[in-house]
């Protein structure tokens, strides 16, 4: 049996994250394009109640996230939910959040280089479409898949510079807006409506998703139980508090908040002209770039956990001897991800990720109270983080997450269902080829 909470073998992946390397790559991960849109949405629903939802969902989030940092402050290795799921509830369940983990970071991924590829022809309309918008996403691929290879050091630096490039034109945002704010419009008129409040309730949910990566590079962490913990709970701690005030400040400056397309760029323009909305360009840009590069950091490691603890061939978690990367799994999800993005169906498979991040929700926070069984003694480290309040904080975050499923659209099921049962065939695959290696 493999110990979930040993380290990784000596000679393959470099421990070279620190806590607040592991807080980039959440934040990154958190905040991408969808706060540079999705404000209008908010106040379209609910209006002037937009800013304490903001704040009530990330409340909400920091349940899950808890969960998260106590099951995480339990193991050293990569993989994050699929250690988890292993330990607490065997090979089959955790190959299919592993897998659903990798295959949803590669499609996401597809779909976000798209995005990227949109902006920058928005200054270059030759990249818009044909031949140069596929060389402009080969190249833009290519260069994220060998800063990866090239190191975890080089890789969370450039992650680092591109969180850091998202994060302070919002923060100048936040800075100059707040001093314009009209506080009568921040005075919600009436109740809640209650239907506009589950749908946008579900929607917030979603677009602070995304902290479920951060421990999945742990086994290049310099400290893994310790700095997990602190990067899960410090993600949504910064995200919730900018989420919230980009609320504020939107709504507040900009008139008919509503009905805008870029909310933010329309609201810096009117108080910081037209070098605001500049500046909130630039931010958008830097916001892909590093979701991009999250992406593949992320995914690629799920893929090598797989093959690292016996659920995949060998060759997927084959480490450079030299940059202590996984190279293999690296390569394979910037291929997916390249043929995802040049073929087009991205957007349709990019469904999959709202039932694959419920299902990681549920299963690592099952796994938060089963591991607690004394049964599990000596087979998994004890935490170094124990969620205060008993069972009470992982339970709410399961039916959080299962009220998040109640509120999904049919094709985001039906999507969930097929990669769902695609994983179940892939496992058996996966399985009859490890046993012929084996041989």
């Amino acid at each position: 049996m493999i110990s979930p909470a040993a380290s990784p073998p000596a000679g393959t992946l470099r421990r070279e994250l620190g806590r607040w390397d592991l807080t980039a790559i959440g934040v990154n991960q958190v905040i991408g394009a969808a706060i540079f849109a999705q404000p209008s949405l908010y106040a379209a629903s609910v209006g002037a109640w937009s800013p304490w939802l903001v704040g009530a969902v990330g409340i909400a989030s920091l349940l899950i996230a808890l969960s998260f940092a106590e099951v995480g402050s339990r193991f050293e290795g990569t993989g994050g939910p699929y250690l988890y799921t292993r330990a607490a509830f065997g090979r089959f369940a955790a190959f299919e959040v592993g897998w659903m983990l990798w295959f949803t970071r590669a499609a996401s991924w597809a779909a976000v280089i798209n995005v990227l590829a949109t902006a920058l022809a928005f200054y270059i309309p030759a990249l818009g479409a044909g031949p140069l918008r596929a060389g402009l996403i080969v190249i833009l691929i290519a260069a994220i898949t060998a800063i990866n290879i090239r190191g975890i050091r080089q890789s969370s630096f450039v992650l680092n510079l591109l969180t850091i490039g998202k994060l302070l034109p919002i923060l100048v945002f936040i800075a100059v807006g707040i001093f314009f704010v009209d506080t009568s419009r921040l005075v919600p008129q009436g109740t809640l409506p209650m239907a506009e409040l589950s749908a946008t309730g579900l929607l917030l949910i979603f677009a602070f998703g995304g902290y479920e990566v951060i421990p999945v590079p742990a086994g290049e962490a310099k400290d893994p139980r310790h700095a997990v913990p602190f990067a899960l709970i410090m993600t949504i701690a910064i995200v919730t508090v900018v989420m919230t005030l980009t609320q504020v400040v939107a709504l507040g400056t900009l008139p008919g908040l509503a009905g805008s397309k870029t909310p933010l760029a329309d609201a810096a323009l009117l108080f910081m002209g037209g070098i605001g909305a500049a500046l909130i360009t630039v931010g958008a840009v830097f916001s892909t770039t590093g979701n991009n590069m999250g992406q593949a950091l992320s995914g690629s490691r799920n893929l090598f956990a797989l093959a690292e603890q016996g659920d995949l061939p060998r060759v997927f978690g084959w480490v450079h001897p030299r940059f202590r990367t996984p190279v293999t799994a690296i390569l394979v999800t910037s291929g997916v991800a390249l043929l995802l993005a040049l073929s087009g169906r991205y957007a349709q498979l990019a469904l999959v990720s709202a039932i694959s991040r419920l299902i990681v929700y549920v299963a690592t926070c099952a796994s938060t109270l089963r591991l607690r069984s004394a049964r599990y003694d000596g087979r998994v480290s004890p935490p170094t983080f124990v969620v205060p309040g008993g069972p009470f904080v992982p339970a709410a975050a399961i039916v959080i997450a299962l009220a998040m499923l109640a509120g999904a659209r049919t094709e985001q099921l039906v999507a969930g269902a097929i990669a769902i049962a695609a994983g179940a065939v892939l496992y058996v695959a996966a399985i009859r080829s490890i046993g012929q290696e084996s041989r």
